[in-house]
């Protein structure tokens, strides 16, 4: 119903936003992250929205682009997930992240979310897989593994994970797996580890 909002901010608080459009306050939902980048009180944004329509409650969910709100969709569409677990989830890690960690089955990273346990995060990456992957270019421009093909994303999980069980950040594991598989390690996840672990020695 609403595609954006643009107005001038009222109000803003840890996790929402009230924008003032011609005399009207519209109280949005945001990430944490859409909140970061929102200009100070008195200053003009633009906010890419969402209606949640219930029996009992209207609630507007806003973002700061496009990208992020079509991850918030698809999430929303997993069967058993509402809306403001969506935003929890979204809230949880970097959009570029959890993108990654739903195309190579990252479940350790997926059941780190809020309210979500290990078969949530298992039937997130059941459904919405298939679904990110044909959607990557639009989600992840920059995303390392975007090109990853089908057979490889449960192995490239599998060395994000064992590169995290060594102490890496999910971000720094999922980079150099990345690398590794550009470099040719193969699509066996032992394979990509040890390629992983060479290249980030050598960096």
């Amino acid at each position: 119903m609403y595609a954006f909002i643009e107005g001038q901010v009222a109000e803003k608080q840890a996790n929402e936003l009230v924008l003032s459009v011609q005399g009207v306050g519209y109280q949005i939902l945001c990430t944490q992250a859409s909140l970061a980048i929102v200009p100070p009180k008195g200053e003009y944004v633009r906010i890419y929205t969402w209606l949640s329509v219930r029996e009992d409650a209207l609630e507007l969910f806003g973002f700061s682009s496009r990208e992020e709100r079509a991850m918030f969709l698809h999430l929303n569409a997993v069967s058993g997930i509402g809306p403001r677990t969506a935003l929890n989830i979204l809230n949880s890690m970097p959009l570029k992240d959890l993108t990654f960690a739903i195309l190579t089955g990252d479940i350790l990273t997926l059941s780190r979310a809020p309210g979500i346990g290990k078969k949530t995060a298992q039937r997130i990456t059941l459904e919405l897989k298939d679904r990110l992957s044909k959607d990557s270019g639009s989600l992840s421009a920059d995303l390392p593994g975007v090109g990853f093909s089908p057979s490889a994303t449960d192995a490239v999980g599998e060395a994000v994970m064992a590169l995290q069980g060594l102490g890496y950040t999910q971000s720094e594991a999922a980079m150099a797996v990345s690398k590794a598989h550009q470099q040719g390690a193969g699509e066996k996840s032992d394979d990509l580890v040890r390629q992983a672990l060479r290249g980030m020695m050598k960096g």
